[in-house]
């Protein structure tokens, strides 16, 4: 009897660490990984480029003109796949996930263990592209200055993570203005949608943090509007 008992409180601590100290040991590896600096020298230019880092609470995305002397975005990413191709758009919206994952979980609410299971275990990657009419800057839609070297690198980044237009799929997005494509990568716990954001500008040579699995782990290191 009493070995049941022990049994039993071996099973009901394990159960524990398992819902609360695996979440716990998680949240603050991100906030640790997350505070660790790459590119720290980096400083925002005068004149250059100007980007957005957006966040919707649970995914980040980087938003870039649609057309400057670097790249028209248009011909990477036809505006005819939206519902809504006529709108004089100014900027778009790129970021990436996991495909179960960012096609049923646009907020937090949405979320739902088995979306959660896919995803921490690998999946497939997929590309998130809005367009955007003046984008006014708000506290989770930072600008950010960076020289034209640096958007240079950045876009390659981009690209370099879309699938080829042959065999790539288009996926209905959230709204009249967004889609979604295949996209190059498998996402996992060390690579995130917000991991993804962060290794993007990371390495355009952008101030960013180490490990970024959360959204707040790349929105500290852009400058909020109160901060300007």
């Amino acid at each position: 009897m009493a070995g049941k008992r022990r049994l039993a409180k071996r099973v009901a601590a394990g159960l524990a660490f398992i819902l609360i100290g695996i979440p716990v040991l998680f949240l603050l590896s991100a906030w640790a990984g997350s505070s660790i600096p790459r590119n720290a020298g980096w400083a925002e230019t005068q004149d250059g480029v100007e980007i957005f880092i957006g966040s919707n609470g649970i995914h980040t995305e980087i938003v870039m003109p649609v057309y400057s002397d670097v790249i028209d975005w248009r011909g990477q990413f036809a505006l005819g796949d939206i519902q809504s191709p006529y709108r004089n758009y100014t900027h778009v919206a790129v970021s990436w996930g996991e495909k179960t994952f960012f096609l049923e979980t646009q907020n937090w609410s949405d979320l739902t263990p088995s979306v959660a299971v896919n995803a921490m275990t690998g999946g497939s990657g997929i590309m998130h592209v809005a367009w955007y009419v003046r984008p006014a800057p708000s506290e989770d839609f930072r600008p950010l200055r960076i020289s034209h070297a640096e958007y240079e690198k950045l876009v390659a980044q981009i690209k370099a993570q879309i699938a080829p237009e042959i065999s790539r799929q288009i996926y209905t997005g959230y709204s009249y203005y967004d889609v979604f494509y295949d996209a190059i990568g498998t996402y996992h716990i060390g690579n995130t949608c917000n991991q993804w954001t962060s290794d993007r500008l990371s390495a355009a040579g952008i101030k960013t943090g180490s490990w970024t699995p959360l959204p707040g782990g790349v929105m500290k290191w852009v400058p909020s509007l109160d901060q300007r």
